[in-house]
């Protein structure tokens, strides 16, 4: 029986000094966001009160949408983003074996079967091999920006629009992410973004934003959010009820006033300073660093062998190395109706096998990042 088991795995690896949980830094200035938080219990508007309609066109501005909804989790983005679209029963959505298990939950519990295509050396989907994956049944193709590094979006388009696919891009790891030098949003039918509390916008709890710049896709999902409501006395349709807390939206807007900037840039430095000194150990792969790609490194991740080794030497050392994650998605329990095996996608199950994450954020320091490099190199001495 599933149990809770985020206590213990809170308490397993909050014991390390140099740490992929950043909270207590991120959150210290708290009562400033309580002050927010007061003037929403103040004015008891905690079901899509004003602070919700405030937050979504900041977001959407940010991320290059006309239109965002603030919804319950990244997941719940997702999910209502394929039932805005009418995909379901006997539809197919294309997608990447590796990624969070929301993805690929998503589009089971909306109905529809996941079709997955193997990845690229970015760890995203490999876009040159869509195409062979679509049938009559395809509706939509699902690309992960996975660890915030974009996909490769003019291709997929392409492909979209050849096929009369919608795209709907998993951005759970992107905010503020630019491909081509445009916000990542733009480049999809719908985005959906996550603010679980280790993202990099993260909020008191969970909460997601679908970005859109259709209207209809907009006013779709504003509706089947909250229950399908027109007004307070008439249903449209049975719907949903997955709507951003009042309080988590004005939580977000702190950060998105304060903060969203530095967190992003601070990212994107360390991950370069990491890149400079890891790239010449020759049993380190790193993603290739596309220019036209702007990563916000919600992880910095890469392929490292011998990595359980590795990583045992450095959670020794205080390093808070985690892989993200051992078990591509057609190989998990829950997929085994699916009948896929080991070797269907070798990509993906490589870097499931090599993979390793090391603390990026904002809050890790000079001498933090050298420990890190250090270590690395003394193991692979």
């Amino acid at each position: 029986m599933a149990n809770n088991f985020y206590p213990d795995q809170y308490d397993k690896t909050g014991v390390y000094p140099i740490n992929h949980n950043y909270l207590p830094q991120q959150f210290a200035d708290k009562d400033v966001m309580l002050e927010r938080i007061a003037e929403v219990v103040r004015k008891g508007d905690f079901t899509l009160g004003a602070a919700v309609d405030k937050f979504e066109e900041d977001f959407a501005a940010r991320n290059g949408g006309e239109y965002a909804i603030g919804v319950g989790s990244g997941t719940d983005a997702l999910f209502l983003s394929l039932k805005a679209l009418g995909i379901g029963v006997d539809d197919e959505v294309i997608t990447t074996p590796f990624t969070f298990f929301a993805t690929v939950g998503a589009i089971v519990t909306a109905g529809a079967t996941p079709v997955f295509v193997d990845i690229s050396t970015d760890h995203n989907i490999d876009a040159d091999l869509i195409e062979a994956a679509i049938t009559d049944k395809t509706k939509a193709i699902m690309p992960v920006h996975w660890a915030g590094i974009p996909c490769n979006m003019d291709k997929i388009n392409d492909i979209a629009k050849r096929h009369d696919l919608k795209v709907i891009a998993d951005a759970c790891h992107a905010i503020q992410a630019k491909y081509k030098g445009e916000k990542i949003a733009q480049w999809a039918d719908i985005s959906c973004f996550s603010m679980h509390p280790l993202k990099n916008l993260n909020v008191w709890g969970d909460g997601g934003v679908v970005v859109t710049n259709s209207k209809s896709i907009n006013d779709k999902l504003s509706l089947i959010r909250n229950h399908g409501l027109l007004d307070r006395d008439h249903c449209a349709e049975w719907a949903y009820n997955s709507r951003l807390d009042t309080i988590q939206a004005a939580v977000g807007q702190y950060l998105l006033d304060e903060k969203i900037d530095n967190i992003t840039t601070q990212r994107q430095v360390n991950a370069a300073y990491l890149d400079e000194k890891l790239s010449s150990i020759s049993e380190i792969t790193l993603p290739p660093r596309d220019a036209e790609k702007s990563s916000v490194f919600h992880l910095y991740m890469g392929k490292f062998q011998r990595r359980d080794e590795l990583q045992a030497f450095l959670q020794q050392k205080g390093i808070d190395a985690k892989v993200h994650y051992p078990i591509p998605m057609h190989l998990q329990p829950a997929a085994q109706a699916m009948g896929h095996k080991v070797g269907d996608f070798p990509e993906a199950e490589h870097l499931a096998n090599n993979c390793l994450s090391l603390p990026v954020h904002e809050f890790i320091e000079q001498d933090a990042l050298d420990h890190m490099v250090e270590a690395i190199q003394e193991f692979y001495k």
